[in-house]
Formats: C-alpha cells, structure tokens, sequence
C-alpha cells in the first residue's frame, strides 16, 4: 500500500492526514516542532461563535496520535525531495529530543526542579520555560524536551525522573533516514509579523504595546498570568484599551501589500471577551477597513457595537510614549475629519501573517513556487488552488496565503483528497 506525507502539523496537516488515514493510508505526520499542533493552540478562543481554541484542536491532535496509520515525525525536517507522483523519496532529519519518547511519562517532575528559566517561544515571551519543558500541558507526545543550549547540566532532572527518561547528549543523536511516499501535501503554516520593523509603533521600547498573540497567551487561563490581563509596566490591570489593525498587512512601506484576513475578527474576538468579562473597560478599534466576510462575521462584528466597543476608522502615525509610560495615540477619524487624541494604558497591535521562515528554500526542495506575496503558489487558483505545478505535491492551509482556521481545514481535506488519489493509482 502506497503511502503520503504530510509536512506540518497545524490543523490543516493534522485535518489532512486524518482524512489520508481515514482512507485505509499510511500517512507521515512531520513536524519541525516539539508537538504537534501549530499556532491554534496558541489561541484562547475562536471566532465567531467563542469556543475554546484547545477543545476544538485537542481531541484531533490525539485522534492524529492514536490512529494506527498516522506515524508522527516531531523534531524533524526535510531536508531532500526526488522523485514523482507515485514515487517520492523525502529525506528527514530528525533532532535530538535528549528525552526517550518510549520511556518519558510526561509528569513533569524534571521540569519541577530545574532551575534554569528562558523565553518561551510558546508563551510568545509574556512567560518563561524551564531548560527541560513541555511547551504546553497538552503537547502531543506528551514528552519533554530538553534544551541542551540552556542547560547547565546540573543533573537534578536525571535524578528526579523515575523511568529514567532523560538523556545524556551522547545518548541521543541527530538522525537521517528516507521515505518514500506516493504524494505530499504541504501544510507548513505561517508566522506572525515582527512589529518591531514598526518602528514608530515603539513596540518592545514600551511594555505596555503588545502582539496580538503576546495578549491571546496573557487572557488564557492556561497561559502566564492565568487569564488575567495586566500592564506589563506595572502588573495593574488597564483601564482602557486600544486595537490597532493592520501591523504588517496592506503596508506599501514593508511590501505587505495583502490582507492577513483574519486581523479584523480576531481583534473583534478579543475586544467583545474583554467587554464581557468587564462592561467598564474603555475599548477602542483602530482601523482602516471591517472585513467581516465568513459566515456569522457580519453579525459578530454588530455583536461588538452592540457592546459599547468604539469602533475608529484611521491609522495613527505613531504611538507615544511619555516618562511615566502613559500612552497617547493621535488618529484622524477618515469617516468625518475629526482629530482624537486617545490615552490607552495599553495597546494591543494585531500582527499579520507572512509566510513561515525558508519558504522559498523550502520551494526550491519540493520543485514548486512560492507567489509575489511569498507564500506557496497555487497551480490554478480558480480550478486547483491546492495543486502545484509538481504532480503529486499539494498545498494547504496558510502555508498558501492568509486564511482562517475553517478555511484551513476545509483546503486541508481537499489537498487530502487529491493525495489519496495518487496513491490509491500508484498502487
């Protein structure tokens, strides 16, 4: 029986290979990262009806885990890829994890006691890590990993972990083995854009201007400050807040010229939670256009007037900062003229998507291109948006171009369907 890779696992690689698995298919999962995942699970809740991002995301991450024809590939990259649909040959490599999958409980006791603390890549710097960790207590393997750059190799993990579990870094070494596959289907992500190329927005010279992700982590009650928003400054809770839209799409400045689509709802998300939780907040929209363009989107967005949000069509030049770290932000309101001088105690930028690190490197390995945007181009857009110009080799999800998370599972099926049908030809 053929079988198909599937490279990324947000939740389109993971849509994608459950429905290739579904079919009776050997499927490899690959993911660069410690788990599976992707930036959903980042994300408190989802927009437009507000269900909790993990409990959506959750089960079909273990569902990936324990499906018998889903070999999941974590720590691991591709590095080469010859061949032809029906007859792929992918070749991986496989970072150490210095923690044996088989023998590793996931307890946390190693964590417990390490004494070493570093920026958390998950936590999008609002928290901190240990040198062993979990990036979240849901990661599928539920393994650690130790970060053998951090570690002072104090040895108190390798006393405290019962099954003996972690390793010494001569026990554990990086890896390369092949695949072969009969079809690929791509589904490697996007990241966020760094505001700090902004640089009038003083983003991280001030504490109190953050990324919409850094603020999804701060309101989860999972996340650092268990659900509870506070000024980086000081730790009080802000009295008013403004969103500000568009950081790093529809910029002719930066050369991102596209809409990141979903900028708009996630910020309507975020402010209607707020105004929920406390009807006093003072919550102001920035914006230069509403696209509230899926189903439900428009009522979601009446949702917010509704709750008192000020909703401000304009972009501020700048964002000022004074010596006691109080704000001020002055906006021309393009609907009338008028001049508004706002004073939020905290700003929150809503960051855009741009295409996941090496892109272009990585289309030059899978033999396909990347578009004007940087993202990976579509065969046909209109007739095939998720075919290539590789037979055999389909893309999914926002590793195409910025897109929602229904978007994504619906365009991750479709790249599994089309897979599934050049292995069942090549058998």
């Amino acid at each position: 029986m053929s079988e198909v890779a599937v490279i990324g696992a947000g939740v389109a690689g993971i849509q994608a290979a459950l429905d290739i698995a579904n079919h009776g298919i050997k499927v490899h999962l690959i993911e660069k990262e410690p788990t599976i995942g992707g930036h959903m699970s980042q994300l408190d809740k989802t927009f437009p009806t507000n269900d909790c991002s993990m409990c959506i995301l959750s089960p079909k991450m273990v569902d990936a885990q324990r499906n018998p024809n889903i070999i999941l590939h974590t720590l691991t990259e591709v590095k080469e890829v010859k061949g032809e649909v029906g007859n792929f040959e992918v070749k991986l490599l496989r970072h150490p994890r210095y923690v044996d999958e088989y023998t590793c409980t996931g307890c946390g006791d190693c964590m417990d006691v390490c004494p070493v603390e570093v920026y958390n890549h998950y936590e999008a710097g609002i928290g901190v890590r240990k040198a062993i960790y979990k990036p979240h207590p849901q990661v599928i393997p539920n393994v650690a990993i130790r970060d053998t750059e951090h570690c002072i190799d104090c040895g108190l993990c390798y006393d405290v972990c019962g099954p003996v579990a972690v390793l010494h870094d001569d026990e554990d070494k990086e890896e390369e083995f092949t695949i072969n596959v009969a079809s690929i289907v791509v589904a490697t992500g996007f990241e966020t854009f760094n505001p700090e190329r902004k640089k009038a927005l003083n983003y991280l010279r001030t504490p109190n201007v953050i990324t919409s992700l850094e603020f999804e982590r701060m309101i989860c009650a999972s996340g650092p400050t268990g659900g509870s928003l506070k000024r980086l400054s000081n730790g009080e809770k802000p009295k008013s807040i403004v969103f500000l839209q568009c950081v790093g799409s529809r910029d002719m400045t930066i050369k991102k010229t596209y809409c990141s689509c979903v900028c708009c709802m996630y910020a309507i998300k975020n402010a209607i939670l707020l105004k929920e939780k406390d009807p006093k907040l003072d919550i102001t929209l920035l914006y230069m256009d509403i696209r509230a363009y899926g189903k439900g989107y428009e009522e979601y967005y009446e949702r917010a007037n509704q709750l008192g949000i000020n909703f401000i069509r304009g972009i501020p030049g700048e964002i000022i900062e004074d010596s006691q770290s109080n704000l001020e932000i002055t906006v021309e309101n393009t609907e009338n003229g008028e001049i508004i001088k706002l004073k939020p105690e905290l700003v929150i930028l809503s960051v855009g998507m741009e295409p996941a690190k090496n892109t272009a490197a990585f289309a030059n390995i899978l033999g396909i291109e990347t578009d004007d945007t940087g993202f990976f181009r579509s065969e046909n857009m209109k007739m095939n948006p998720v075919g290539t110009i590789k037979p055999g080799i389909y893309i999914a999800g926002a590793a195409v171009a910025p897109k929602d998370i229904p978007d994504s599972v619906i365009q991750g099926g479709a790249a599994a369907m089309k897979a599934v049908s050049d292995a069942l030809k090549s058998n």
